[in-house]
């Protein structure tokens, strides 16, 4: 599920005065404008939104997660109920579909909610539902940062490092823009959520952030080419261990 315009739900707490939007003209020109609610961009919207949220669900007697406040569960009768909240997107799960039922149904008279059915997509992350278990993948994401690095028509290869290659830092051949390389390697990263096998690479090339040069560009472009080869990977959780 997803909460329609989420930010604008949050109580409005202290008095606040933007400038005019560009393309509104009003006598004498150094008036402000006065919000009446919590717009995107003010540093305390997401707090103020996650509090509403929260004040909500009381009467359900969720429990925050100790590590992940975005995390609530709920034990019922029947089993454990689940709800992940990640600013305006929502994701349920739990074995009591009655409640499952009426919690859908509370927050939909709460706030303006669009329920998008069965888990799909998520964040980067895809998840297929097959008669023997649940896929887990990251395959549109991949072709995301694939086409980042310009390499969509490049061959993959099949491993992730040459051999004897060492990572290290010099002093020459500096990147003039790194910015290319630091994003890629945040999308890689992120990747790891279900490619764990370049975790360890991936840990080496974050080293160089700061002063990254032409070898560890290259060394991230080899990660993307062995993706493509592995793109249809991903966590498969057979059905005896799904939640």
């Amino acid at each position: 599920m997803d909460v329609k315009n989420a930010f604008l739900h949050g109580d409005l707490k202290e008095e606040i005065y933007i400038s005019l939007p560009p393309g509104m003209v009003v006598t004498p020109s150094s008036e402000v404008c006065r919000l009446r609610q919590y717009l995107y961009g003010l540093k305390q919207a997401s707090h103020v939104w996650f509090d509403k949220f929260c004040s909500t669900l009381p009467v359900f007697h969720f429990t925050q997660s100790q590590f992940d406040s975005s995390l609530l569960f709920y034990k019922t009768f029947t089993g454990i109920v689940l709800l992940l909240i990640y600013v305006n997107d929502i994701v349920i799960t739990g074995f009591d579909i009655a409640f499952l039922t009426q919690l859908q149904q509370h927050l939909k008279a709460s706030f303006h909610m669009k329920d998008h059915g069965p888990l799909q997509y998520f964040l980067g992350l895809q998840v297929q539902f097959t008669l023997t278990g649940t896929l887990l993948h990251q395959h549109k994401y991949t072709e995301e940062v694939i086409l980042l690095a310009g390499l969509q028509l490049g061959n993959f290869i099949l491993t992730l490092l040459e051999v004897n290659l060492k990572i290290h830092q010099e002093k020459d051949d500096l990147l003039s823009d790194p910015s290319l390389y630091r994003q890629l390697v945040k999308s890689l990263n992120y990747l790891t959520i279900t490619c764990p096998d370049i975790s360890f690479v991936m840990q080496q090339i974050s080293q160089f952030m700061q002063a990254p040069w032409n070898l560890h560009l290259a060394v991230v472009c080899r990660i993307i080419q062995y993706l493509k080869g592995t793109s249809t990977r991903g966590l498969f959780f057979p059905k005896e261990s799904s939640l």
